[in-house]
């Protein structure tokens, strides 16, 4: 199966998880995919928007229903989970719009304000409008590397596989720093 093959026929679903489960990397490798014309740049978006949307609706109502509970057993939380708090009592509706662009507190923030108690259909709207604007600034980034890629390296389909593996291996590269640094700490 060519690479071409594999991205249409798993590409869109690939987002959506990837997206639900954070997903900056892969949003930008669809981006990519989009400006190398194997998926369409308007589903990309709405894959990744529906992916994380329902990623932190979900941790927004396990946060509301197990809160405290969950951030008494997960004491690496407990300096994010205090950084979210301080950002929510100053900022509340700019947090819930802009937290996927907070790196590090992407996943615990839509827990932590489901644990504060905010009003559940406010949450949804505003997450559901944050989502809409991610989704379409890191896809739409993605779409300009490949673009820009393009201009640098000229036929770029010679190095295609070798891009989408970088680009694939620097989001595992952020990934796994991240994961060690927490060990660290």
């Amino acid at each position: 199966m060519s690479l071409e093959e594999l991205i249409s026929a798993y590409g869109y679903w690939a987002i959506a998880v990837g997206t639900f489960l954070e997903g900056e990397t892969i949003l930008v490798l669809g981006g990519l995919a989009a400006h190398r014309g194997y998926l369409d740049l308007r589903w990309v978006v709405a894959c990744a928007c529906l992916g994380t949307l329902i990623g932190d609706q979900l941790f927004f109502y396990i946060g509301r229903s197990t809160g405290q509970t969950v951030l008494d057993r997960r004491p690496g939380w407990k300096g994010k989970a205090e950084k979210v708090f301080s950002l929510m009592s100053k900022h509340q509706n700019l947090l819930i719009l802009g937290f996927r662009f907070l790196y590090g507190l992407r996943i615990v923030t839509p827990f932590v304000l489901g644990a504060s108690g905010i009003a559940r259909l406010r949450f949804a709207i505003l997450n559901a409008a944050g989502a809409l604007l991610w989704a379409v600034t890191v896809g739409v980034m993605g779409y300009l590397l490949g673009h820009t890629l393009e201009v640098i390296i000229g036929d770029i389909q010679r190095y295609e596989v070798w891009l989408f593996l970088g680009v694939a291996a620097v989001g595992g590269m952020v990934w796994a720093c991240r994961l060690l640094w927490k060990r660290r700490t």
